[in-house]
């Protein structure tokens, strides 16, 4: 079951799938946030090289570009809301960007999960449940807008308590998937990585894919794309942006971007 409303940049669900195949569910990136609600079911979420064990009422966050994944261990109802907006969607009361500061200023795969008691989690799900509720048009974005708005309240007030905490050693997965990133425009190939963290390409692999649900390279190359997408938007040339992202072909940049986005890459440019 899918219950979904977008307008503008922003995208609200509910989902249910009662007989969930791990099969349907792969990495992804954003280009805009996203705030993710899970009711139930058997699923561990994989950010950035970070591991998330979910129970009842656990909330996650992530940030533009910020790869994620759900892993289903269970073969149990899965059901949860999601809703992506963009970083800028507070601005007009809040220039300062104080709402958002947990998704602009949080580091990629770390204090993504936020639960019972860090915030008021019946009032989060009532919220999601209050946005994907069917009304009228009007009434439904004016709820959405300000039901979102006090999300963004909560999230960051727990999360500016979170900062409090101590900081725990990395783990190699979360390295690679950091240094992945650090270089992600460069040069780069999985023997050269693997050659720099002293382990051979095939544990590479192992690691990077059970950190973040994905192969290396197609993660490289959705990133990229996420890059290319918003220099897009920002008025580069295609080729500029290619280049820019770590594209040393054209050619293989343009089908990459049509099989990831279902259209050109000058498209961008022109309506998103």
């Amino acid at each position: 079951m899918l219950n979904e409303y977008s307008f503008g940049d922003i995208y609200i669900r509910h989902a249910i799938d009662h007989s969930p195949d791990e099969t349907d569910f792969t990495m992804h990136i954003h280009d805009r946030c996203e705030i993710y609600f899970f009711v139930s079911g058997n699923v561990e979420y994989l950010v950035e090289g970070s591991k998330y064990p979910l129970n009842e009422n656990s909330l996650m966050i992530m940030r533009p570009a910020e790869a994620h994944a759900p892993k289903i261990t269970g073969s149990s109802t899965y059901e949860r809301y999601a809703i992506n907006f963009p970083l800028s969607f507070a601005s007009p009361i809040d220039p300062d960007g104080w709402l958002t500061k947990a998704f602009s200023e949080r580091q990629l795969g770390k204090d993504n999960m936020f639960s019972a008691p860090e915030m008021d989690m019946v009032l989060a799900k009532k919220l999601f449940s209050e946005m994907c509720t069917d009304s009228e048009d009007y009434g439904k974005r004016l709820t959405i807008n300000t039901h979102l708005i006090t999300l963004l309240d909560m999230i960051n007030r727990a999360w500016s308590e979170k900062k409090i905490t101590g900081h725990r050693q990395q783990s190699m997965a979360e390295r690679i998937v950091m240094y992945v990133n650090e270089h992600l425009t460069e040069d780069i190939s999985v023997p050269r990585l693997a050659e720099h963290f002293y382990i051979s390409p095939s544990q590479f692999n192992r690691v990077f894919r059970l950190a973040t649900g994905a192969a290396p390279w197609e993660y490289v190359i959705k990133k990229r794309l996420t890059i290319a997408k918003e220099l897009l938007r920002n008025g580069i040339s295609a080729q500029e942006a290619a280049e820019r992202c770590g594209f040393g072909d054209y050619s293989a940049f343009y089908r990459a971007y049509i099989k990831n986005y279902g259209h050109a890459p000058k498209h961008s440019q022109i309506s998103e």
